[in-house]
């Protein structure tokens, strides 16, 4: 039987318990297990039907506790940290032993995150434990933003959701490495590159996509709707394009020929409702979605990750 409330001391309590909950954040909704408990984190991977070579993100209620999970913190983490404190910013560290290889993949080093939601901190002090949480769906398709759309997809493979209403960054965070010394990122996400440039004082390397992932979500084709998306150049001038029918169009701002993503082309919102409308598209009986990219900056680079990947065919 499916559990989703509000209970928070029921949450926490399924996490120490060994058990799969629907959790929160600013972000999407993860699929949150005890993470240094081997069989509660194969049960994330049998849930979502995840291949095992995809690591997990684990997450923290406090940068005081990742010397639980990791070692030898670069500075620049630290700095980051110091900067922006709990965020949609994952770093990736190197692992201490008592982590799971499952977790990591078999690599050597960890993916750590605090995140901004206080309600998904609540939990993590709460449950006591460090917690590895996935987004919270089948593997390779649309990140859930509200509790029912874990609700919708995994069913009764969790043990409890907490609602924690609609997410408000709604892609997810954005993964930072250092594996030669000089801060990568490793995905695109709710935070922009330009804040890590300001930060760091130079702009990181971007190494987003591998066969071979090194962090979550680097996998050319995920976020799938099931159904095929074309993509559409940013400005594209609606008013010149002959949509046919059982072709859904989606322009990035309002204009007067199609719908759109966003109200005024603001990469904030647009971000808030990413996963929705490719959600939406799946549910109706459109063939195809056009949709056009956002601008290429802050925000806007993190959706065009998304729905590029959404868009990717994988070759016969």
């Amino acid at each position: 039987m499916q559990h989703l409330g509000t209970d928070l001391a029921r949450a926490a309590s399924v996490l120490r318990s060994g058990g799969l909950v629907g959790m929160p954040t600013e972000t999407v909704y993860g699929l949150a297990a005890n993470a240094l408990d081997v069989v509660a984190v194969a049960r994330i991977f049998s849930a979502k039907n995840r291949p095992h070579f995809d690591p997990l993100i684990v997450h923290l209620s406090d940068w005081t506790e990742v010397d639980r999970v990791a070692q030898a913190i670069p500075a620049e983490a630290q700095l980051l940290w110091n900067q922006l404190g709990p965020a949609p910013l994952t770093y990736v560290l190197p692992k201490r032993p008592e982590v799971p290889d499952l977790v990591t993949s078999g690599l050597d080093h960890v993916a750590v995150r605090i995140p901004q939601l206080i309600l998904a901190r609540q939990l993590l002090a709460t449950a006591g434990v460090p917690v590895a949480a996935p987004s919270a769906n089948p593997f390779g398709f649309v990140s859930p933003t509200t509790a029912q759309h874990v609700a919708d997809q995994l069913g009764d493979q969790v043990d409890y959701i907490l609602d924690g209403g609609a997410c408000g960054v709604g892609v997810e965070s954005t993964i930072v490495a250092w594996p030669e010394g000089r801060a990568v990122v490793l995905r695109l996400g709710g935070i922009p590159v330009e804040t890590l440039t300001e930060i760091l004082g130079y702009e990181p390397e971007i190494r987003t996509s591998t066969s071979k992932p090194s962090a979550p979500g680097m996998l050319d084709a995920h976020y799938a709707p099931g159904k095929p998306v074309r993509l559409m150049a940013h400005g594209t001038d609606w008013s010149q394009v002959t949509v046919p029918q059982g072709i859904q169009a989606l322009a990035f701002a309002a204009n007067d020929w199609v719908a759109s993503l966003t109200t005024h082309g603001d990469c904030t919102e647009g971000a808030q409702r990413l996963f929705a409308a490719l959600r939406e598209y799946a549910a109706t009986d459109y063939r195809e979605l056009w949709i056009e990219l956002a601008p290429e900056v802050g925000l806007g680079r993190a959706i065009n990750d998304r729905l590029r990947r959404a868009a990717h065919r994988a070759e016969d």
